[in-house]
């Protein structure tokens, strides 16, 4: 199986940068969450722009890297991590690291999109299907990295690319002349679920530890390349881990549980638990867990249809159980009463999973949440700290740009 890093020239623009260029802003690309790499690099030089299609308001935003994954079978197909019947085609969403651009992966092809404003990239890098091969000869390679099993997922930051198999996690340089860093087994990883944060001050990388519950962070700045240091270990949940975030300093990592009632984070430099969030009493299946810029929120969301916003600046905003005031309670109930609930809460259709991640801040005291639905959806919502959320932008992402552009 291949996974290959291109870009995407459209007919008749011409060739403007390299394609392992970064914009100042980003500080990784954006990645999808399903595919199928030993590196086996093939570097040509060459970029491909695209222009402006669709756009809704406000000023064309500045052109910025970015990375899709597709699945490298022969079929074109990809398997979708949120639900077994994508809709409109998409078969994963993700944001990129700084939150400011997304990637959509559809059975037809890759699209990246900007925020805010919403509307299609200016300049993307792609990582495609191998089934478009020979299909368009301006379609530009730049790198190749196979592997024997199946990828499932991809990290990047400005100067490594982690790629992640089902018990297996490497690490390699990037962009130029890729070199195996590091390799760590991992417990079973089905969902493929890393994350690696962004910092240049940090480059933290944590998944699923060999211990059921557990994570493993690793301090890849630290470990020398080519040795088998044991990463530091966080008991996080009794039950297997279904997802895990970082925040951007790489200071706090954020994880929940296969239950999915429970979201717990923890110093990533004590190992000692910070907070507890409860986002519910059903076991559900969380999709995303976000951190806001300054790490004063966290977002996340679910297959109950409901995207949950918890303060962590500030916890006293959270709400808590009526059953906190009684007074004392056995064991049991009360870890239900202290638990921190969400501070503002929000639906998108149940039976559209949707990814989650913080916008730009319209005031001091005003914040927003925007959530990108497999069902071709973009809602935004702004809240205020004492939990008022009001939906106050929702348009069609995939109406924005023609299929026949791809």
């Amino acid at each position: 199986m291949h996974l290959w890093l291109a870009l995407l020239q459209r007919p008749g623009r011409p060739v403007s940068r390299a394609a392992a260029a970064f914009s100042g802003r980003d500080e990784s690309l954006p990645v999808t969450d399903s595919l199928p790499p030993e590196v086996r690099p093939d570097v040509n030089t060459g970029a491909g722009r695209q222009g402006p299609r669709g756009q809704k308001t406000g000023p064309r935003a500045a052109p910025t890297a970015g990375v899709g994954i597709g699945n490298a079978r022969r079929s074109g197909k990809q398997s979708w991590t949120m639900t077994q019947q994508p809709l409109r085609g998409v078969t994963s969403l993700r944001f990129n690291q700084d939150q400011s651009c997304f990637c959509c992966a559809m059975e037809t092809g890759v699209r990246i999109y900007n925020v805010e404003p919403l509307m299609e990239k200016g300049h993307l890098v792609l990582i495609w299907d191998d089934a478009r091969e020979g299909k368009d000869s301006k379609d530009k390679l730049v790198l190749e990295f196979t592997f024997t099993k199946p990828v499932l997922a991809v990290r990047v930051r400005h100067d490594k690319i982690v790629i992640v198999l089902r018990n297996r996690i490497y690490v390699y340089s990037f962009p130029d002349n890729p070199r195996k860093l590091f390799e760590f087994d991992t417990r079973d990883n089905p969902k493929g679920l890393c994350d690696l944060c962004p910092s240049l001050e940090k480059q933290l990388l944590v998944f699923p530890g060999h211990k059921c519950g557990s994570l493993q962070l690793v301090d890849l700045a630290s470990t020398k390349p080519g040795t088998s240091s044991a990463p530091f270990t966080i008991n996080a949940h009794q039950s297997d881990v279904a997802c895990v975030s970082l925040n951007q300093p790489g200071t706090v990592v954020a994880s929940a549980s296969q239950k999915g009632t429970l979201i717990r984070l923890f110093d990533t430099q004590s190992k000692e638990k910070l907070v507890e969030l409860r986002r519910g009493t059903d076991p559900a299946t969380l999709y995303c867990i976000n951190f806001s810029h300054d790490s004063s929120f966290l977002c996340a969301s679910s297959d109950k249809g409901t995207v949950h916003i918890f303060a962590l600046k500030d916890t006293r905003l959270n709400r808590r159980s009526a059953l906190a005031r009684v007074g004392k309670v056995g064991p049991m109930i009360g870890q239900y009463v202290d638990s921190q609930w969400s501070l503002a809460s929000f639906t998108v259709p149940a039976e559209s999973a949707c990814i989650c991640a913080f916008g730009r801040n319209t005031s001091k005291n005003v914040n927003s949440v925007i959530a990108i639905c497999v069902d071709g959806t973009f809602h935004k919502y702004v809240f205020t700290p004492d939990g008022n959320c009001n939906r106050e932008a929702f348009d069609v992402y995939l109406d924005i740009c023609d299929d026949d552009d791809f």
